[in-house]
């Protein structure tokens, strides 16, 4: 079954987390990347967001209305389907995901799971890039090596 490692951007750890930016990678190449502009707001993101997640952002080039996120996931999913979703945080991303998919939810061909990661060590990456896009590549990349190995 084909994979897709996902990883989200939100604006805190608290339990009012809004999504700021979605990707998926899927262990055959193909990639989807979202950044909403119509969910959050800048005073709703913590200090390390500020400083770490919104400068990495090109809301010019790839930001997108809730509604039209919603429309370019579920397509997507459609378009790769049938597929298991890897997560590395699914107590944060998948009510994010839930949220963004609207009423509809998953769809009955697309299943999730959680998958524990260990620590990317040295030339991998000196320090996450907190870049949803860079990190679901990094995950991607981390399992399909270890499922080589």
């Amino acid at each position: 079954m084909l994979r897709a490692y996902l990883d989200m951007e939100f604006t805190s750890l608290a339990s009012h987390a809004r999504l700021i930016s979605l990707a998926l990678v899927t262990n055959d190449g193909r990639e989807l990347y979202l950044e909403l502009i119509d969910n959050w707001q800048v005073d709703d993101c913590s200090g390390f967001v500020r400083d770490t997640v919104l400068p990495k952002l090109d809301l010019q080039s790839h930001g997108l209305t809730t509604s039209k996120a919603r429309q370019r996931l579920q397509s997507f999913l459609a378009a790769i389907a049938p597929v298991e979703i890897l997560t590395a945080s699914p107590h944060w991303d998948r009510p994010l995901l839930d949220w963004l998919l609207g009423a509809d939810g998953l769809p009955l061909n697309v299943r999730m799971r959680a998958i524990a990661t260990t620590p990317v060590s040295g030339d991998d990456m000196l320090e996450v890039p907190h870049h949803a896009l860079a990190d679901a590549r990094l995950f991607a990349g981390q399992v399909e090596r270890a499922c080589m190995a």
